[in-house]
């Protein structure tokens, strides 16, 4: 018998894996290490006996803190293999922020520094937890060998093994890969899969996982059936229209300053206005007029619109660096508030290139299901796109966006963009 494929022999063999890395361990030691730890460093075990409100406050504000930090990380690490490393400071310290506010504006009396070794604690625990799972757990699957093997390539935690036989030889495997849509499925191979999971090894089909891995979606083998229920949500579309707007309102007082400046810097810089407007495709496949500030020279379309490249003789010199910093995008906060774009989602493009593109992309169209964004999936995952190859990638992204059209999905990218605009990434 294989006993790789007996539950019995797994739960044994992996009880100390699905102890220590488990979601409700790490949560649980978290909250002893991160919440209870400070309160005995800085109180006095005799102050237990009378826990006055300041202490019941800071008890709740760390714990909510600090359960909410590690579900948020747990969400984000389903979109591209988990790459959240450069996430934890940012969400953490976010999150931390929010309970030191909320306790603020309560007037609610609370420890500052008991919060704040808390705040400090969680980061070095979910930076150590993270840094353990990646040294200690390289994660195994198993690939029937009818699955392309140009799609899945091992990577420093994730190994990917194409079996010869259905039989997995006493080895321990995570998952097993297969193509379920295949037509080359053999009986024995058939059998095989029922078996594992009537042992409980997840089966996945590969096209699962390249997506959670690249972070795109194949359009290339989508059907036409495939592509119609990839709906977003309707609930969640009015929920992010209403954020879109709140979230201009609350920061147009910081942004209209940085405008003006912006705008005066453009006058000055080169002829011509600091306002350029331009008519894209958005929502629906219906023209708007977009608003962005001039980066190019007045006639940089003259001879016919045309993408912009690295080293494009049309942008000015104050264009470069707008561009770079993304300041020339700050105009299109008003498109926000007038509901043809949003802050988030595929980036519109020039009706000339839609209809190019709609062409020689199968279901390019469809990405106009969504409102367009200032920011996107496919900006912060692989930058500007100015070729068709490109673009093909770029609206794999997109569409990898409509399909995970999510509040956690929309998160992950507003860190990505923080981090784009300070170090410029990816701009033309």
């Amino acid at each position: 018998m294989d006993t790789s494929l007996d539950p019995k022999a797994r739960r044994h063999s992996r009880w100390y894996e699905i102890l220590l890395l488990s979601a409700p361990f790490q949560l649980l030691v978290g909250l002893v290490c991160c919440v209870l730890l400070p309160s005995f460093w800085l109180w006095e075990v005799s102050d237990w006996d009378d826990l006055t409100q300041n202490r019941v406050n800071t008890l709740w504000a760390a714990g909510a803190a600090w359960v909410l930090s590690f579900w948020l990380l747990r969400r984000l690490a389903r979109f591209v293999g988990g790459q959240v490393w450069a996430h934890i400071a940012p969400i953490v310290s976010g999150v931390y922020a929010l309970s030191f506010a909320a306790l603020f504006f309560t007037r609610s009396s609370y420890s500052r520094s008991a919060l704040l070794t808390a705040w400090a604690l969680a980061l070095l625990w979910c930076y150590g937890s993270h840094y353990v799972g990646r040294r200690y757990r390289r994660m195994k699957f198993a690939v029937l060998p009818m699955v392309d093997t140009g799609q899945l390539q091992t990577t420093q935690n994730l190994e990917f093994r194409y079996l010869a036989s259905p039989d997995l030889q006493g080895v321990r495997y995570d998952g097993i890969v297969a193509d379920l849509g295949g037509e080359h499925m053999t009986p024995d191979w058939e059998r095989f899969l029922a078996r594992c999971i009537l042992a409980h090894i997840p089966v996945f089909n590969v096209r699962q996982v390249v997506e959670a891995l690249t972070g795109r979606v194949q359009i290339s083998h989508l059907s036409e059936s495939e592509v119609g229920t990839l709906l977003p949500s309707p609930l969640y579309v009015l929920s992010k229209r209403l954020l879109d707007v709140l979230a201009v309102l609350v920061t147009l007082p910081l942004t209209l300053p940085v405008m003006a400046l912006v705008a005066l810097a453009i006058r000055i810089d080169s002829p011509g206005p600091a306002l350029f407007i331009q008519n894209r495709v958005g929502l629906g496949n219906r023209d708007f007029r977009i608003f962005k500030f001039r980066s190019m020279v007045v006639d940089a379309e003259a001879r016919g619109a045309r993408l912009a490249n690295n080293h494009d003789d049309r942008i000015t010199r104050l264009g470069r660096f707008i561009r770079k910093t993304r300041l020339d995008e700050l105009p299109q906060l008003f498109n926000v508030l007038g509901g043809s774009m949003s802050l988030i989602g595929p980036r519109p493009e020039q009706r000339v290139f839609v209809d190019r593109f709609e062409e020689e992309i199968p279901f390019y169209i469809y990405r106009h299901v969504v409102r367009p964004g200032i920011t996107g999936w496919a900006q912060v995952m692989q930058g500007y796109a100015d070729d068709t190859e490109s673009t093909r990638i770029k609206i794999q992204h997109d569409f990898y966006y409509i399909k995970h059209f999510s509040l956690w999905l929309d998160l992950l990218i507003v860190f990505k963009t923080v981090r784009i605009v300070l170090t410029g990434w990816g701009a033309r």
